[in-house]
């Protein structure tokens, strides 16, 4: 059954008027000006960096970008989170090169936008998106940014303190691109294209409606065995009473992305985060102008704005403090700040 979105606090779909929040000797102030208690730990936050050595351009919707600015946004990004901070780790949630960039140049450009990450002073969790995989196939992408999974598959979990984890998600497990065209999730997704979009170009959603619309090539599935895996992490995290993060390029909630943008079956993942209460927050990319929601189930849903639509001198990435009852994201410039309270369950 299809949902609809509220429209309320709770379901700011594309806006940036989300709550400000201020660091001060590192506790944090709330906008009302009050200290709060020490965050348990922080890292830092970005999305969409999508460099490539080529002009600047516009995307399928008229929207600039910057594809040569990018990478300056996150060498300072790096530069912020080494000066700054004290954050355990950051997070690059996918599309770390764009797909005009030119073929020759896949995998310099690639190693060049690893490496300014690497300039961060502590551990990089990246995610493959799908303009990764347009550059590169993920027998060569994976190893650059060091994701290390068994048979191609890019979904892992790490805990940075007891009382949290973070689940990453492999959202082009089933995907038409990154896996040879013989391959069997190869060969699902195009069969599921075929079923879903009856476009002969299948990236366009002409005449789909609603959420019928993110059946579309440069989006993915998660296939059977990473939901299997996904509810053992459940599991496990529920047991350990560990609060989750859940980390993916493409979105899981249409409150908080347009329809073309969300996994292809984000209701089957959902369904299953919903099972259980250690869920709290879910941080995708993708979208690029970014949204924020709140689900059913008291999930948030947090899209970040992309670090390659920020003209010349502006800047998009964020750093996140985690306390016991809420995560705070501080957004630099393009990205909004969000405070995210989690409900008692």
């Amino acid at each position: 059954m299809k949902r609809k979105c509220q429209e309320s606090e709770n379901s700011n779909r594309g806006q940036v008027s989300y709550p400000k929040v201020l660091i001060e000797r590192d506790a944090m102030v709330s906008s009302t000006g009050v200290a709060t208690a020490q965050p348990l730990f922080s890292f830092g936050l970005i999305s969409d960096v999508q460099y490539a050595d080529i002009p600047d351009g516009r995307s399928f919707l008229g929207v600039p970008r910057y594809y040569r600015h990018s990478i300056l946004v996150l060498q300072r990004a790096v530069k912020e989170w080494n000066t700054h901070q004290k954050h355990k780790f950051v997070i690059n949630l996918g599309d770390i090169v764009d797909g005009f960039c030119p073929k020759d140049q896949s995998i310099n450009a690639v190693k060049k936008v690893v490496d300014e990450f690497e300039m961060f002073r502590g551990p990089v969790y990246h995610m493959i998106g799908n303009h990764c995989l347009y550059n590169l196939p993920r027998s060569k992408l994976l190893p650059l940014l060091k994701i290390q999974t068994l048979d191609g598959h890019a979904y892992y979990d790490f805990s940075p303190v007891p009382d949290y984890r973070f689940v990453v998600l492999d959202t082009y497990d089933i995907s038409a691109i990154g896996w040879p065209q013989d391959h069997p999730r190869a060969l699902e997704a195009m069969q599921l294209l075929r079923e879903k979009n009856p476009n002969e170009d299948k990236n366009s959603p002409t005449n789909l409606v609603g959420v019928e619309r993110r059946f579309l090539m440069f989006n993915g599935g998660v296939g059977k065995e990473q939901m299997e895996w996904l509810d053992g992490v459940l599991q496990d995290a529920t047991k350990l009473k560990q609060k989750v993060v859940v980390s993916s390029h493409l979105p899981l909630d249409p409150c908080a992305a347009t329809e073309e943008a969300l996994l292809w079956n984000y209701d089957e993942v959902m369904n299953l985060i919903h099972k259980y209460n250690c869920v709290k927050v879910c941080l995708a990319g993708h979208d690029h102008k970014g949204g924020y929601s709140i689900d059913s189930h008291g999930v948030h849903h947090r899209v970040l704005e992309a670090a390659l639509e920020c003209p010349p001198g502006t800047d998009a990435f964020g750093s996140v403090y985690v306390y016991d009852d809420r995560i705070s994201l501080v957004g630099i410039d393009r990205m909004a700040s969000t405070d995210m309270y989690f409900s008692h369950q």
